[in-house]
């Protein structure tokens, strides 16, 4: 495949509209809802773990070693934007707990 000057502006076009709606969008979520939300969608992002492993296997069939180091960072990068979600998630539920009361 060979990569053209259109690809790449089209590439960088997409990524600067993903920027901009991205930080519009969260700009305008309540302080209330950020960790609920930010941490629900660190959950999510599991599914980028399984696209990076399926790109990962077709760039490793052949002499494709930028696509395999590229691959491996991204799996690397998406696991810890799960555990971090999972962590967020479990300090926030943890401030809902009902202390319990100090022994006399």
């Amino acid at each position: 495949m060979e990569i053209t000057t259109d690809t790449i502006m089209l590439l960088i076009f997409v990524f600067i509209i993903a920027a901009y709606l991205g930080v519009e969008l969260i700009s305008k979520v309540p302080s209330q809802l950020h960790t609920p939300l930010m941490s629900g969608t660190n959950a999510i992002s599991g599914i980028t773990i399984v696209g990076a492993i399926a790109a990962t296997a077709i760039n490793s069939s052949g002499n494709h070693v930028l696509g395999l180091i590229i691959g491996t960072i991204a799996i690397f990068f998406a696991t810890i934007n799960v555990i971090g979600g999972y962590f967020v998630t479990d300090r926030m539920l943890a401030m809902f707990k009902k202390k319990e009361a100090p022994k006399k």
